[in-house]
């Protein structure tokens, strides 16, 4: 076992922007998608799940939910199905998270490093809301959870995050570092003004 993979959702029908293809949108200059898999330049593979643009400047592995639109726990799933079973941790990440960083992907993984007992870790943001699609996972861990929802449900088809989480242990972290915090997900017009603000 060792290494660190990514899996990035991409897909999404992004009703509150008009149906933008929401990952493709800049921030700086750089698509939302850009920038999250810049955060997990070290990831091997980088996984992302829904339609990858053809201008991408970075190479990933891609595929997609089947069939589409099954929702996030769906589209992990098969995001999953391409990291190798060698791989110790998986980042799972939105796609839509512009001022996510390096530095806040090495204090998730640093996180559950040093936690053995622990499977997971993901961010928390400062009204208490777990940013359940801003986290690092043990992979074993994450397959076994999605086994048993399967097996909970009969089907990932439509399985909101909250019910995966239900089947692992992990450790909710607060942001506590100067400057923007990393799980900011633009889903509206005044969203992506404001990580555009803080992205200059």
């Amino acid at each position: 076992m060792g290494g660190f993979a990514a899996v990035v959702l991409a897909g999404g029908a992004a009703r509150r922007m008009g149906g933008a293809d929401k990952p493709t949108i800049p921030v700086a200059g750089q698509s939302m998608l850009t920038r999250v898999l810049a955060a997990v330049h070290d990831a091997d593979p980088r996984v992302v799940v829904g339609r990858v643009p053809p201008d991408l400047p970075v190479e990933v592995a891609s595929t997609s939910e089947q069939p589409p639109g099954g929702g996030p726990v769906a589209a992990t799933a098969a995001g999953l199905a391409l990291v190798p079973e060698h791989v110790s941790f998986t980042a799972l990440l939105a796609a839509d998270l512009p001022l996510l960083t390096g530095e806040a992907m090495d204090v998730l993984r640093l996180t559950v490093e040093s936690a053995p007992m622990m499977q997971g870790a993901v961010y928390r943001d400062a009204e208490g809301r777990r940013q359940s699609l801003c986290g690092v996972w043990r992979t074993p861990a994450l397959r076994e959870a999605l086994i048993r929802l399967a097996d909970e449900r009969g089907s990932l088809q439509g399985a909101p995050m909250h019910a995966l989480l239900t089947h692992l242990n992990f450790i909710e972290v607060s942001w506590r570092r100067p400057g923007p915090p990393p799980w900011f997900d633009c889903d509206t017009d005044d969203d992506l003004r404001t990580a555009e603000e803080w992205a200059r």
